[in-house]
């Protein structure tokens, strides 16, 4: 059963629900819809929130945003505290809550019409984050941090652990990957309070995986004149200044890996 996703589809409009039902019915991923609900309390019910009672187990809820009572995105703000809380993914008609939807973390945002393609696309998704069955008294992984950013005008999520830099640039900070940048609206000072010990700030304006460091020496400051402390990442080579309060920090990360 660890490989079949437990769906519940929630959604005021009772075609809605059956429209998105018959669709997961035609999904390339294995799927089961083990519950359905017309608005938030009633979700909120059958996840054993309001009365105690034993809930279901769900890896995936497919939410609708406006809904008579709580709408959405409350609903989905509830569901994070659950102890072993599900994916959230927004099937609605209107794009205009995109940006809170992927504060809440949720996995995806569809609108409506659903195209299979793309339901089948959030399912992939939710198979990849669901964690493997844990052995018994082996605890559960927990779920890395992911970062919100922009890639040609949509909303993408980025693991911390695929993060090589971020750097802040006038009004925005780049996030640097292997392959990719993209562009974050947060600050750094953010930034560092939500990824922890993971990075390390090497700079007024930097911030480094501590896994991405790969040399340390003082070299030509093309702007400054003269030389700088300056770190090389991998797997970009890219180096990037060090301050001299931080190098010290720095020199002391790497010796210690």
């Amino acid at each position: 059963m660890n490989d079949v996703l437990r769906v519940m589809v929630v959604d005021d409009e009772q075609l809605a629900r059956l429209r998105l039902k018959t669709l997961l019915s035609q999904s390339d991923c294995p799927n089961v819809v083990v519950a359905e609900a017309g608005d938030a309390r009633q979700a909120l019910a059958i996840f054993g929130s309001n009365d105690g009672s034993v809930a279901p187990v769900i890896d995936l809820v497919l939410l609708d945003i406006q809904m008579p009572g709580p709408d959405g995105l409350r609903l989905a703000e509830r569901l994070r505290t659950l102890p072993s809380p599900p994916a959230v993914v927004f099937v609605t008609a209107h794009a205009g809550h995109a940006l809170q939807a992927f504060e809440l973390e949720a996995l995806d945002y569809l609108t409506k019409p659903v195209r299979l393609d793309r339901l089948n696309a959030a399912l992939a998704r939710c198979v990849k984050r669901k964690p493997p069955a844990a052995a018994p008294g082996v605890p559960e992984p927990v779920d890395e941090p992911t970062l919100v950013a922009q890639d040609r005008g949509r909303l993408v999520r980025v693991p911390a652990s695929q993060v090589i830099y971020l750097k802040a640039e006038l009004k925005y900070v780049t996030l640097r990957t292997a392959e990719h940048s993209h562009v974050l609206d947060q600050s750094l000072t953010e930034l560092e309070a939500q990824l922890g010990e993971r990075f390390v700030r090497v700079h007024r304006n930097a911030l480094v995986a501590r896994s991405a460091m790969k040399a340390l020496e003082r070299r030509a400051d093309d702007e400054e004149g003269g030389e700088t402390w300056a770190v090389q990442v991998g797997p970009t080579g890219e180096w990037l200044a060090v301050s001299r309060r931080q190098v010290a920090t720095v020199r002391e990360v790497m010796a210690g890996r």
